[in-house]
């Protein structure tokens, strides 16, 4: 569908005159620079205009890393995790005995004592209430963003609300907010232009979705309206209302380069879901700038970017994804005893990320005075001085046909802990000219480095030019002249030792043209049964059916209706022909979510070329590249019921094992 159904299609020029390279690249477009994009000059609360935004644009792929911060009220009792606000009203919870001990019981010490400040059981006042470093306090928003500056981090900002309903920024909507109550500041715009002063690309996260869809189901029915807005107790209408108007204020009053918001969208009204795009779509054509919205559920990958909360997939998924993850395992926000992941664990996630198509949001966990724990400090600035060192094999880069290869699974889905990787572990990126490798390994491979995937059955090495280390320093090199390929890998030649200490070392492979297309693989070539891993049931054409006849799910019984070859069409796709009856998989160009699969005779359209991504342990999806959905069970087991396309996530009814028949 052409984006002039809904305004012209527009061409917006990039403001850098007399920039060039990294530093084009290492300015970063601050609020009112220009930036090109493809898109319409207009868009209407509907689907499909919404959809014709781009989702991920060029410097957000670029970017890879970004840092934002759990920080509110729920800091303040430090214990358990952000969602104490919930857990204190249910009944024999810790979160609940710990509140009747220190604090008292719920209904005589509510949470908005938090807010608006009281004693404790011990006599000692208790209130979120950070004062600036230049009042007396702890809290240095200037301090903040030259650590993220310093971390590495392209984007960066502050979960402006979260599921408690407290806003973080001068709010005319809900009184509730950190201008009128708690620290009497503007928290939300301290921090927009001290990041935005570092240079760096600010992000608002918003979480008050579920303030009023279950967070609060357990406190009891407040007495005034304006406890009910903290509460989420408003009517229906009410809600929905305040919703959108949080997000107009953030968008009219901050100019965020990047909504992300959480869970549980669905349930919010799809026309107020509409609306919110349409109107942040049609301000960013106003400020001449390219923005970015991410989702968990309620929108699609179509004008918005999904985002996997703590996890990401096990092999290279488009488009453009990014995950959430945190620093500690054990709490999103501050808490006593709070613990964290290893530099390695992080860092190595990071690099696992970009090698697969994403980026990287890595949530911190201030006090509640505005403090930033020196463990966390030590693990951002670790970060950063590995991207400050090796940051060309990451930023700018692109994922390349293959992730990259070891014995250490990362990702498969949501909720998957990071993990350091080994020696052994390699991933690649590339540059976006496509003429120069970067294989990553993670580790320390000894005097040789064997690359796999980079074996003589695979890959023409004839126009490799150069192999070079890169070295302790940006910029710097050690050429590794020695190499030999052949069918069991490349093998490099390096240093008897590490010539220095990383977390992970870098090797560059520069060609003089194009580099090579990557063949063979593991795929199976011949004939194979595609199950669904929630149903058991295998994907079926029904056998001699007419062209448009949906695709099915059956009870494999060796019927070469339940047969398929995938055939290698380049550039990671593949076109799914039945045995029963010689037609292909085919989406029809029906993006809708619960679409039906169809199937038709192979005529070489985007609608019938599949990517696999694989998750892990054999399992994959199957995505569209003319629409990117993925082939969907829908989680049905009768036998006979229909396969259809869905915006991935990462259900087990998008997933699928390919066995050999």
């Amino acid at each position: 569908m052409s984006s002039s159904m809904f305004g012209f299609t527009r061409r917006r020029l990039i403001a850098t005159a007399g920039m060039t390279g990294a530093a084009a690249f290492t300015g970063l477009l601050r609020v009112g620079d220009a930036h090109a994009t493809e898109g319409p000059s207009s868009y209407t609360p509907t689907w499909p205009s919404v959809d014709q935004h781009p989702p991920a644009p060029e410097w957000f792929q670029d970017a890879k890393f970004g840092i934002y911060f759990h920080w509110g009220v729920f800091s303040v009792p430090a214990f358990a995790n952000e969602w104490y606000p919930r857990n204190m009203y249910f009944s024999g919870s810790n979160e609940n005995n710990h509140h009747r001990s220190v604090y008292g019981d719920p209904s005589v010490w509510p949470y908005h004592n938090f807010i608006n400040g009281a004693s404790d059981r011990s006599g000692n006042w208790v209130q979120f209430a950070p004062r600036l470093r230049s009042a007396g306090g702890n809290f240095d928003p200037t301090e903040w963003a030259q650590l993220f500056a310093d971390a590495g981090a392209r984007f960066a900002g502050p979960v402006a609300e979260h599921h408690d309903g407290y806003s973080m920024w001068n709010s005319r909507v809900n009184e509730w907010n950190s201008v009128a109550t708690g620290p009497r500041l503007d928290l939300l715009r301290l921090h927009a232009d001290a990041i935005r002063a570092k240079g760096l690309k600010l992000i608002v996260s918003l979480h008050h979705a579920f303030n009023f869809t279950g967070f609060y189901e357990r406190v009891p029915a407040q007495p005034t309206a304006s406890l009910r807005r903290l509460y989420g107790q408003l009517s229906a209408a009410e809600q929905q209302q305040l919703w959108y108007d949080k997000l107009r204020e953030v968008i009219d009053g901050y100019q965020p380069d990047i909504i992300w918001q959480d869970f549980n969208l669905p349930r919010i009204d799809e026309s107020r879901r509409l609306d919110f795009l349409a109107y942040y779509f049609n301000q960013a054509v106003a400020w001449n700038r390219d923005v970015v919205t991410t989702y968990k559920d309620g929108l699609n990958n179509r004008g918005s970017v999904y985002d996997f909360e703590r996890g990401g997939p096990a092999d290279i998924q488009h488009p453009f994804w990014l995950t959430d993850d945190s620093i500690s395992s054990s709490s999103w926000c501050y808490t006593v005893g709070i613990g964290y992941y290893s530099l390695n664990a992080m860092l190595h996630s990071l690099i696992d990320r970009v090698s697969k198509n994403g980026n990287m949001l890595l949530n911190i966990a201030p006090t509640a005075d505005g403090t930033i724990p020196s463990g966390q400090r030590t693990i951002l600035l670790g970060i950063g001085d590995y991207l400050r060192r090796f940051g060309e094999s990451i930023y700018a880069t692109r994922a390349w046909a293959a992730y990259g290869e070891g014995p250490t699974q990362m990702g498969g889905g949501s909720f998957v802990q990071p993990r350091p990787g080994t020696n052994r572990d390699i991933r690649f990126t590339r540059g976006k000219d496509n003429r120069v490798l970067y294989a990553t390994v993670l580790g320390w491979p000894g005097g040789t480095l064997n690359i796999a995937t980079l074996n003589s059955n695979r890959i023409n090495l004839s126009t490799l030019t150069s192999v070079q280390l890169l070295g302790a320093t940006a910029g710097s090199y050690v050429n590794l002249p020695g190499r030999t390929q052949d069918g069991s890998g490349l093998r490099i030649t390096m240093p008897a030792s590490a010539p220095f200490s990383a977390p992970a070392y870098v090797v560059k492979l520069t060609f003089s043209g194009q580099i090579p297309t990557l063949g063979g693989g593991s795929t199976p070539t011949g004939w194979v049964r595609i199950t669904n891993v929630t149903t058991g049931l295998a994907l079926d054409s029904g056998g001699g059916v007419a062209s448009g006849s949906m695709l099915k799910q059956w009870t494999y019984d060796g019927s070469a209706n339940l047969q398929w070859q995938l055939v290698d069409l380049g550039g990671g796709y593949y076109r799914l022909v039945n045995r029963g009856n010689g037609m292909v998989a085919d989406s029809w160009g029906n993006a809708s979510n619960g679409a039906t699969a169809m199937q038709a005779p192979w005529s070489g359209s985007n609608n019938q070329q599949w990517r696999l991504s694989s998750l892990g342990n054999g399992r994959h999806q199957i995505l569209n590249r003319g629409t990117g959905t993925a082939l969907d069970s829908g989680g049905d087991s009768a036998v006979g019921s229909r396969v259809k396309l869905w915006t991935p996530d990462s259900s087990t009814n998008l997933q699928w094992t390919i066995t050999a028949v």
